[in-house]
C-alpha cells in the first residue's frame, strides 16, 4: 500500500510530460543544502541523528544568505514598512521563506527514510522559533502576515431570482387608418421590481429603441 500510495504522490508532483514539478526540484536541492550543511558540521552529522537544535543552527547559518532588512527595536525606522533611509541594521531570511522551506524539508526528510516522530524539522522548537521569527519580523518591518479574508462573492443566483419576480404585462392596442398604424405598448411593472435590476434584452430593446411611428410608455407601480 506504501508503495502505491508513494507512487501516487510521485505522479502527482510531476508536470504532465512526466518532469519533476517545480516544488519537487525545489524540495531536492534544498535537501542537498542541508545533508551538505551536515557533512560540513564538527562534527559531522547523518539526517537520523539530527534534531531539532540542530534545525534551529542550520535556520541561523542561513540568514548570512538573507535579504530582508529586520530593524532592531533601537533603530528609529523599527516598525516602518518604507523606511526614508538606510540604515545598519542586518539583513535576514524573511519568515516566509522560512516557513515554506522547513515545510519542503519535513518532507523531504520522511521522503529519504526518515520516521515522522522522530522528524527535527517538526519539532516543538522549530515551531516555537518560527512564530518568534514572524512576530519579530512582522513588528520590525510594520507589516502584517495575518491573511486576509476574502469577501465574498455576490449572490448571482439571488439576484436572478430577484430579477425573475419581474411582471410585465404587454397590452398593444392597434388601429388602422388610410397609410397609418400606431400602437401603444402599456408595461406594468410588478411590486418586486428593483432598478439595479434589468429585464431582459428584448424588453430593453422595446423600451429604448422604439420603432418608427410606435410610443412606449412606462409606469411603475
Amino acid at each position: 500500500m506504501e508503495s502505491v500510495a508513494s507512487s501516487a504522490v510521485t505522479s502527482i508532483n510531476r508536470g504532465s510530460n512526466g518532469t519533476p514539478s517545480r516544488y519537487e526540484n525545489q524540495k531536492r536541492r534544498d535537501w542537498n543544502t542541508f545533508c551538505q550543511y551536515l557533512s560540513n558540521h564538527r562534527p559531522p552529522l547523518s539526517a537520523a541523528a539530527c534534531g531539532g537544535a540542530h534545525v534551529l543552527e542550520f535556520l541561523h547559518y542561513l540568514d548570512q544568505f538573507g535579504k530582508t532588512k529586520v530593524h532592531s527595536p533601537t533603530c528609529p525606522f523599527f516598525g516602518l514598512p518604507n523606511p526614508p533611509a538606510p540604515c545598519p541594521c542586518p539583513l535576514r531570511q524573511a519568515w516566509g521563506s522560512l516557513d515554506a522551506l522547513i515545510g519542503r524539508l519535513r518532507a523531504a526528510f520522511e521522503e529519504n527514510g526518515g520516521r515522522p516522530e522522530t522528524n527535527p524539522f517538526g519539532a516543538r522548537a522549530v515551531r516555537l522559533y518560527l512564530h518568534d521569527v514572524r512576530d519579530f519580523q512582522a513588528k520590525s518591518r510594520g507589516v502584517s502576515y495575518e491573511k486576509k479574508r476574502k469577501r465574498p462573492k455576490q449572490n448571482i443566483a439571488n439576484a436572478n431570482s430577484n430579477a425573475a419576480a419581474v411582471t410585465v404585462t404587454i397590452n398593444t392596442h392597434g388601429s388602422t387608418g388610410v397609410g397609418k398604424a400606431t400602437a401603444t405598448f402599456e408595461i406594468e411593472l410588478g411590486v418586486f421590481w428593483n432598478p439595479k435590476y434589468f429585464v431582459s434584452k428584448e424588453i430593453s430593446s422595446l423600451l429604448t429603441s422604439p420603432a418608427a411611428g410606435l410610443t412606449s410608455n412606462l409606469n411603475s407601480s
